[in-house]
């Protein structure tokens, strides 16, 4: 039986596959394909009112290497960055948070 972690850690990965392979390089993210997938999969961390220039702004950042595709690695720093902020967001929460509906405070 897997734990969560090892769970999250495979939804993270076939999450990026699923949105790769749409159309191009199956192991990069095109501007579209990103903002498919953070639209689609983190609906809590997107704005709806997100301007198609943020999203180019957004991209532009995330692509390092400049190559107009987001790798793997690229979309990783970028949840785990995301990852940080969640965390401090909840620090002062209850342990089970956040399921816990009394946080944030």
């Amino acid at each position: 039986m897997s734990r969560p972690l090892e769970e999250a850690m495979m939804a993270v990965i076939c999450t990026f596959r699923e949105y790769a392979a749409k159309c191009g390089d199956p192991y990069k993210l095109s501007k579209g394909e990103l903002k498919e997938l953070l639209l689609k999969e983190l609906p809590s961390f997107t704005p709806s009112q997100l301007s198609e220039c943020d999203y180019n702004q957004l991209f532009n950042a995330l692509d390092v290497d400049k190559d107009c595709e987001v790798n793997f690695q690229e979309y990783i720093t970028a949840l785990s960055s995301l990852a940080v902020l969640c965390n401090e967001f909840f620090r002062d929460c209850p342990r089970d948070c956040p399921a816990e509906p009394t946080c944030p405070k």
